[in-house]
């Protein structure tokens, strides 16, 4: 039985003030009948029987606790000594990384060499683990060729395409930091991220969709129509010398064919010297926030940053012990495409599916289709969108022919409503579902789910704290420690906290303090096993005439309604009593509704003051690229199509 110690359950810690009697004996006692009872004649045959008894037996008790003992030995710490207060630490008897992007996608390819590591679906691209590293040591060497050395900036703009994720570990594998560079951005936007971190370099396409990326970048620098050789100097971001275009060639500007020929001999020598150099405390990669308050800030992350969050995510959700076909439609430009989809890929062997270039609904059901994916990153709002396809039913969602579980990511921290879990089940074949919560400063899990956690804590929460990370929960105005279960800021100190926002030693003292804890922002509470709840954003908090309202709360409520698709709610100004509370919902195809039915359906539900007093029907949101509600623009809209 020593193989399948070390293959599913590792190196394995139990409390001694566990109330269960050995509990990881009764299961090796009901492993050991099942394989005599079997009978396998060799160790492969033996390694196969185990692999199947374990799905079966992992459903009983002995099983769940024993998948289950982070959290348990998290909830012996946080009760430790009468403890009753907001803290939890993700005890760990698994050690870090002390690696580069780099070294984690050599490994992946001397380990994998000739399994699928990446699909393209749109463009047709497909690349095993040795076909791509190649292309990164070429690409990497390319980059040399051209003048970019280590600690240069290079932005990545547009959207999800092999190139791009090509140039992320290009970059990483030269020492230069990547910026991710969000492809919705317009000319101011672009300007002020480009300048902020001095950016030496862009790699874009020429137009995707309705969005011209040369045009733009010409706007800004006039001078690449004169520039033969593809090197120029512009006046308005003086750092910026070339624009790598990945698909048709443009006057002033460089080919990506043209990068990847670049390197010579020479080149691929620098960059194998370069490798015992790179430091894992590195910056490698930029990821600019939203900015609903300002500028965007640009968050700084370092290769131990993103290697060991990916690395503990992975290991969480099992990605060691099984081969994932994952479909990702969220954007590589965001932490969740390019570190929870990418990094992992380079750390635990999954096979990355891109089903578009753009997000798409219906080419995301193909690729599960096509492609026979057993795992699905995404947002609630993508799921949604995906059940409500009219010919949903006409797919074949069966997952794997061989049976394997198909399991789906919620990202991002929100909560997904128990009616859409239902669907997603019985719609989609989905087995298991897998809650999360992180930022993007975070890079960006925090808190993860347990594949098997039951319907209340995937509905409830948003996971459980992640391997060597630490929480606590503190008034917003004191900043003290709150008790257990009480609402407050959730505040998060470990590995995975970025470095810094870029140049902007202010705004990273906001958010850092001293003793490193990273203020979120985000109103939330934990329990004694380490499961956080998220209420709401601080400044999505809506005060009405006194009373702190958390929109969290009864947009959960309202996906109770029958007729309604989803609802996002929010607080839009009001004379006397500083904001109402104003709910936008989205109906099922179909199906109508009224005010009126919607107010009658709250009362004696949800307290009076958190009864909507405006209820607006639309059709969609103002989404980020991520996907995620831009409520900052949904007031906006709101309040003026209300005329407040």
């Amino acid at each position: 039985m020593e193989w399948f110690k070390n293959k599913h359950i590792q190196v394995l810690e139990w409390p001694s003030q566990s109330p269960d009697l050995n509990p990881i004996e009764n299961l090796w006692k009901e492993l050991k009948t099942a394989v005599h009872k079997c009978s396998p004649s060799n160790l492969t045959e033996l390694e196969l029987f185990c692999k199947e008894e374990w799905e079966k037996i992992s459903v009983s008790r002995y099983a769940k606790l024993i998948e289950a003992y982070p959290k348990r030995l998290t909830a012996v710490i946080a009760a430790k000594d009468g403890q009753s207060f907001s803290y939890v630490h993700g005890a760990s008897s698994v050690s870090l990384l002390g690696q580069t992007v780099g070294q984690s996608l050599q490994a992946a390819a001397d380990r994998w060499p000739h399994r699928e590591a990446l699909v393209f679906v749109q463009d047709g691209v497909r690349k095993t683990f040795s076909q791509f590293q190649e292309d990164v040591d070429q690409a990497a060497a390319g980059l040399l060729a051209l003048g970019l050395k280590r600690g240069d900036r290079l932005g990545v703009w547009g959207p999800n395409t092999y190139h791009w994720i090509l140039f992320q570990f290009a970059t990483a594998k030269a020492g230069i930091i990547l910026v991710s560079i969000n492809p919705a951005y317009q000319l101011k936007e672009l300007e002020f991220t480009l300048g902020k971190v001095q950016c030496k370099a862009v790699v874009c396409p020429t137009q995707f969709k309705t969005q011209r990326f040369c045009d733009m970048l010409r706007q800004i620098c006039p001078e690449m129509d004169t520039a033969e050789s593809g090197v120029f100097r512009s006046s308005r971001l003086p750092d910026l010398r070339m624009v790598i275009v990945t698909d048709s060639r443009q006057t002033g500007t460089v080919h990506v064919e043209d990068v990847m020929q670049a390197g010579s001999r020479q080149h691929h020598q620098e960059l194998q010297d370069l490798q015992t150099k790179l430091s894992f405390d590195d910056p490698i990669n930029i990821q600019f926030t939203s900015g609903t308050t300002g500028n965007p800030k640009g968050a700084t992350l370092s290769h131990h940053n993103i290697v060991n969050n990916a690395y503990f995510v992975g290991l969480r959700l099992g990605f060691n012990w099984k081969h994932i076909r994952a479909c990702v439609p969220v954007p590589l430009y965001h932490c969740i495409g390019s570190v929870i989809g990418g990094m992992c890929m380079a750390l635990h062997g999954i096979t990355l599916v891109f089903p578009s270039a753009g997000y798409d609904s219906r080419a995301n059901l193909e690729a599960i289709q096509n492609e026979r994916c057993n795992f699905l990153y995404g947002t609630p709002t993508m799921y949604i969108d995906m059940l409500g396809q009219p010919d949903l039913h006409n797919y074949d969602l069966s997952s794997v022919e061989s049976g394997e579980r198909f399991e789906v990511w919620f990202t991002g921290g929100s909560l997904c409503p128990p009616e859409v879990m239902r669907k997603l089940k019985t719609d989609m074949n989905v087995n298991d579902m897998i809650v999360s919560y992180g930022t993007t400063e975070n890079s960006p899990a925090a808190f993860v789910g347990f594949p098997r956690d039951n319907e209340e804590l995937k509905t409830e929460t948003v996971g459980c704290i992640l391997n060597h990370a630490e929480a606590k929960v503190v008034d917003v105005s004191s900043g003290e420690v709150v008790p257990l279960g009480d609402p407050g800021e959730l505040l998060i100190r470990a590995y995975s906290v970025m470095l810094e926002y870029w140049d902007d030693p202010d705004k990273t003292s906001e958010a850092i303090a001293k003793d490193r804890w990273y203020r979120t922002g985000d109103i939330a509470s934990l329990d004694r096993f380490g499961y956080c709840r998220i209420v709401g954003r601080i400044k999505d908090m809506i005060i009405r005439g006194g009373e702190n309202i958390y929109p969290a709360e009864i947009e959960k409520f309202l996906h109770t309604h029958p007729n309604v698709q989803e609802a996002q709610v929010i607080g839009v100004r009001d004379e006397r009593l500083g904001e109402q509370v104003c709910a936008c919902i989205r109906l099922k195809e179909g199906l109508d509704c009224s005010r009126e039915e919607i107010r009658d359906f709250c009362k004696g539900q949800i307290s009076h003051f958190k009864i909507p007093h405006y209820v607006v029907f639309v059709d969609s949101y103002p989404l980020t690229a991520s996907g995620k509600v831009q409520k900052i623009k949904l007031r906006e809209e709101m309040e003026k199509k209300l005329g407040l």
